[in-house]
């Protein structure tokens, strides 16, 4: 499916963990296409195709838009996160009034959390290796 660049769209970049997403909402029938993939191609586990609808069952919109994202880096559920937080954007910028519901659901808010870096002397972030009395 591919579409002209004359049809206007709504733009959203999300990202979640180590995974970016950018996020092209065109007034469709409510197909979502994942790097040239259909949904549920791309995602196996429904609660993570559940994750990318959220935003448009908080404002009512569902069915009223076609998704084409390009999503890179990371694994599934980041990826999950990051597009349900460039729809979330894109949906801002089709109407403002949509900002308290998805504001109030916590989807316009970039969640912070990061892998923690590996620390030298130990053998993960965190872990150190066994202690032992000899």
């Amino acid at each position: 499916m591919t579409y002209q660049s004359a049809i206007p769209y709504f733009y959203g970049t999300g990202r979640r963990k180590s995974s970016i997403a950018r996020v092209r909402l065109i007034p469709g029938s409510g197909a979502i296409t994942i790097n040239k993939r259909d949904i549920e191609d791309y995602f196996g586990l429904d609660t993570l195709k559940y994750v990318v609808r959220q935003p448009f069952g908080v404002t009512n919109t569902t069915g009223k838009f076609d998704v084409i994202c390009n999503v890179v880096g990371g694994g599934v559920s980041g990826q999950a996160g990051a597009i349900r937080h460039g729809i979330a954007r894109a949906l801002l910028q089709a109407s403002e009034e949509y900002r308290i519901p998805l504001k109030r659901a916590g989807f316009l808010t970039r969640d912070p959390r990061m892998k923690e870096r590996k620390k030298y002397g130990l053998k993960a972030a965190r872990r150190a290796s066994q202690f032992s009395k000899r």
